[in-house]
């Protein structure tokens, strides 16, 4: 649990880019929100559905690649009963459309800019060139247009796109720039599990809305999220039928972190995390993930009668357990067939080679009280004129980060490269969640983790940074350059 002192503490924006102390500078056209905040007690539990996100369409295919057109625009969508919310949206979707890739099949996406503010597309976990990584400085200027391509040369995983214009990625996250981008390939596709409808991708954030109903941004506002959608929707129910489901959830919030159980205390099975399937399957009760991580889990319903309800609660904070306490319902309507199973062995995950660096990488923000904190990664703001980290292509390094804060947590992102957990806080890691592969890491206060990495592929520029969405916008954000 995250104490109220640690996010009290945590900072209120970014002294000269943000304005209003600590409220940004207006990013819609509608103008910031100006009514009181909405009580999330008022709004309905489990009375809509929960949306499946739609597929996004290629324009245009080739033999070896596919082609896809998205605009960002502001969009007005409906969220909440009553009048519609104002939000930054890929294409009109909120959340935006999910895209399809195959493994050795390029796709390349074009994307006009048609928002009054600079924006970056970054593929969270994609293995790409520099040019295509989305970073915090190469934007895309209002009115502009430009094309990422992504080889997809990496295994199959569970990517997502999200905006990563500095100093602005926290604010335009928080109202709708994210995405799934869902890449297969033959070792998944050859498994026999539940697939087609029974494969549902689940995209979990928080929200604090006015009575408007439009959304209320603050910086790194912990404490009034209080209102939890999924797919966009506020606690919504989801109709199943009596057999096993896949889900593959995303914490695409700024700053929350969940810990999801079953409300009757039953078991799933967790598959995957950030980079794809686990070596082999953990059957657990609980599945936690911070800012940016993902995970498979699979369900089955099979064991609950028609007529039974069961909710997807989330057991962490902050705020009133009775609206973040609540994530899902799911209701168990039908029977079906099921031939859909999950094998003993899921894959056999990459060697790891002999590391030949180690390095240590302290993360920071200040928590003594001050109006505007700042965040650190080895007591140094992000600049991206400054190279902190020089990398030789194709070595392996062994990277130590900790979590040097008493209070604060953080998680710890890396671009470009999918690594291993190879130890948290002294204690080896040996399969489980943190087993497979992953992109992004938890660390509470005065916790550490052993990651190990190969930086092949690409030279050039990328960043890491804590995933907590305002704190790589406070300055926790670092650039290592891969020569």
């Amino acid at each position: 649990m995250i104490s109220r002192r640690s996010l009290l503490k945590a900072g209120a924006g970014t002294a000269a880019v943000l304005a209003g102390g600590g409220v940004a500078a207006p990013l819609l056209s509608a103008g910031p929100a100006h009514a009181a905040d909405l009580d999330p007690g008022t709004i309905p539990k489990y009375e809509v559905p929960m949306p499946r996100i739609p597929v996004l369409k290629p324009s245009r295919l080739t033999s070896g690649t596919s082609f896809f057109d998205v605009d960002m625009r502001e969009s007005d969508v409906q969220i909440l009963p009553g009048r519609k919310t104002r939000v930054l949206t890929y294409g009109g979707a909120f959340p935006g459309r999910t895209l399809l890739a195959t493994t050795g099949r390029r796709t390349v996406v074009s994307r006009l800019n048609t928002l009054g503010t600079a924006t970056s597309v970054h593929l969270h976990g994609a293995h790409v060139a520099p040019e295509h990584d989305g970073g915090p400085m190469d934007l895309i200027a209002p009115g502009d247009r430009r094309s990422y391509t992504y080889p997809n040369t990496q295994t199959h995983a569970n990517l997502w796109f999200h905006d990563h214009a500095h100093h602005h990625e926290s604010e335009h996250v928080y109202r709708g720039l994210s995405a799934f981008y869902l890449l297969s390939d033959r070792t998944e596709r050859s498994l026999p599990l539940p697939s087609g409808e029974f494969d549902v991708p689940i995209m979990l954030r928080d929200a604090r809305f006015d009575t408007d109903n439009q959304l209320v941004y603050v910086m790194d506002d912990f404490l009034n999220r209080n209102t939890i959608l999924v797919n966009g929707r506020p606690w919504p129910y989801f109709q199943v039928a009596a057999r096993k489901y896949r889900f593959r959830i995303l914490n695409s919030t700024n700053l929350r972190f969940f810990t999801l159980k079953l409300s009757d205390g039953g078991s799933f099975t967790q598959i995957g995390s950030d980079g794809g399937l686990l070596a082999e399957p953990f059957e657990t009760t609980e599945l936690r993930l911070s800012c940016g991580e993902r995970a498979d889990i699979v369900v089955d319903f099979a064991r609950y009668p028609v007529g039974t309800s069961l909710e997807l609660v989330n057991d962490n904070g902050p705020g009133p357990a009775e609206h973040v306490g609540k994530v899902l319902r799911f209701d168990v309507v039908r029977t079906a067939a099921d031939d859909s199973s999950v094998p003993a062995r899921l894959r056999t995950l990459p060697a790891l080679p002999t590391p030949t660096v180690e390095r240590t990488i302290d993360l920071r923000m200040d928590e003594d009280g001050r109006p505007h904190p700042n965040a650190y990664i080895d007591e140094k703001l992000y600049d991206h004129h400054r190279v902190d980290t020089v990398i030789q292509h194709g070595t392996t390094e062994l990277w130590t980060v900790r979590n040097v804060n008493e209070l604060a947590p953080h998680n710890f992102h890396m671009h470009l490269v999918q690594f291993r957990v190879l130890e948290r806080n002294g204690t080896p890691v040996t399969g489980g969640p943190e087993g497979g592969l992953k992109d992004t890491v938890t660390l509470l206060a005065g916790e550490s983790v052993k990651l190990q990495a190969t930086f092949k592929g690409y030279r050039g520029s990328y960043v890491y940074h804590c995933h907590m969405l305002d704190h790589s916008a406070m300055g926790m954000m670092a650039t290592m350059q891969i020569v």
